[in-house]
């Protein structure tokens, strides 16, 4: 085991007992204002036997997970390909740049009203909020990847003629994939942050209906409860991010090392 893992490990325990300390052993934290790990327990028997907030747990995960998959995937489907049009095509940058430097700073949130004017109170309207909160890293770190592309490496392509699609496959795509992953990673977190707050409005369903429920039952141990596995979902799905990204770095080297 490395030192690295047996240090995180370490520190999550100690966190554990100093939980467990202040809020079971010296009762310094009242259980009204932070859950002991005994009530965060009951909280999480509760909500996966009998269920909170009109389902058991596995019903909220899938429908939040499935929420943050599709506001997703339709982000960088849209924002990856515009950003390497626009670090690639001068005109394309000087004509849409404009329009996206005024709406890059309007935080995703401030999208609830319009989305629920435009679209409702159904999923679809949390979708779209969750599409710009993605959409907005996506474009950005490909539009940079593109253009901290070697120079000479475009300009010899350009001077041999090589057609655009095999310019693009050969070497836009894989010179430009770390910022694109590094966009794609920050468009998750982005999407799971948004996604809590948009459930909060309209949703009867989800973990951020679980955390609006508890938190107008006065029910600490089961706001806790949706944090955490807010969380690990989080993870879960940067993690299998990760995986997706090594493996196709690794491709990538390994075809240009082979060419």
């Amino acid at each position: 085991m490395s030192r690295k893992a047996v240090v995180g490990g370490a520190t999550i325990f100690a966190a554990l007992a100093l939980w467990y300390v202040a809020t079971s052993v010296t009762q310094m934290i009242s259980p009204g204002r932070f859950p002991s790990p005994a009530d965060t327990w009951a909280a999480f028997g509760q909500i996966t036997g009998v269920g909170y907030a009109n389902g058991v747990l596995i019903d909220h995960v899938l429908r939040s997970v499935t929420l943050v998959t599709l506001g997703f995937l339709v982000a960088i489907c849209t924002g990856v390909p515009l950003g390497l049009w626009m670090g690639w095509s001068r005109k394309a940058e000087a004509l849409i740049n404009p329009v996206f430097l005024i709406i890059r700073p309007i935080p995703p949130l401030a999208w609830i009203p319009l989305a629920i004017l435009w679209l409702g109170l159904g999923d679809m309207a949390k979708i779209l909020v969750i599409w710009f909160a993605a959409f907005v890293p996506s474009v950005i770190n490909a539009y940079a990847g593109v253009r901290n592309l070697d120079k000479t490496l475009i300009e010899a392509a350009q001077m041999l003629g090589t057609p655009f699609l095999t310019f693009v496959r050969e070497i836009l795509l894989p010179g430009a994939s770390p910022m694109i992953f590094t966009g794609l990673r920050l468009s998750l977190q982005a999407s799971w942050t948004t996604l809590v707050a948009a459930e909060l409005v309209g949703a009867m369903t989800g973990l951020g209906r679980v955390l609006n429920a508890a938190q107008q039952d006065l029910y600490p141990g089961m706001i806790l409860v949706g944090m955490i596995v807010v969380t690990l979902c989080g993870w879960l799905m940067t993690a299998a991010l990760g995986v997706a990204e090594r493996r196709a770095l690794s491709w990538n080297t390994a075809s240009q090392a082979g060419e």
